[in-house]
């Protein structure tokens, strides 16, 4: 069994999913300001309704953003807590392709950036890019978008992230090619720049647990 949370925006979402990724259970909801208190009681209780002892638990599979950076930081500390304590393997999917992949249509994924910044990625594209919040009427829609892009910067229309079982069937098909996962001591998540106050990226490793 794959348990999968994604926190990188106020969308959080979590999932249980058998080894090859169908979806067994999943829970969305929005949190502005209360994710570390809320993500791991919302996926106890997850598994408590399916019925799902946690050391059935094969693998974990983690949304790395870009995004919120407490809600990554707190996503990420969550599903390494649970694969280092029961010696299970870990992988990290990006959250915006993972949110794309849960909304088939949508032809973008936003997330905020900062106070006048979003992550943008275009289904398609490589990789993310931060814009101004001024170019983000421009971009192609339907958009997946977290609430906290939209309360920000007013953007209409959005499509809330719940992507946790999309991020399960990401984990899949990686565990299925790599059974070993990412490496549990460097993972990290996505930030695709230096936190607000932060000059320069340090070279040491973050130590996590």
């Amino acid at each position: 069994m794959i348990v999968a949370l994604d926190a990188a925006s106020t969308d959080l979402s979590v999932a249980i999913s058998a080894p090859d990724g169908t979806l067994i259970a999943q829970e969305t909801w929005s949190s502005a300001r209360r994710q570390s208190a809320e993500l791991l009681p919302r996926l106890l209780a997850l598994l408590h309704g399916a019925r799902r002892p946690l050391a059935s638990l094969t693998a974990v599979a983690v949304g790395t953003g870009p995004g919120s950076f407490t809600g990554l930081r707190v996503a990420m500390a969550v599903a390494k807590g649970l694969a280092a304590g029961l010696g299970r393997p870990i992988v990290g999917v990006p959250s915006l392709l993972a949110w794309l992949d849960a909304e088939p249509d949508a032809a973008c994924a936003v997330a905020r950036a900062g106070a006048r910044e979003a992550y943008v990625l275009v289904r398609g594209a490589d990789r993310p890019r931060i814009v101004d919040r001024d170019e983000l009427a421009a971009l192609p829609r339907p958009i997946v978008a977290g609430s906290d892009v939209g309360t920000a910067f007013g953007l209409q229309g959005g499509i809330a992230p719940r992507a946790a079982a999309a991020i399960a069937r990401r984990g899949a098909v990686r565990l299925a090619a790599e059974p070993a996962g990412d490496d549990l001591a460097t993972l990290e998540p996505i930030y695709v720049r230096a936190p607000r106050g932060v000059a320069a990226e340090s070279g040491e490793r973050v130590r996590w647990l």
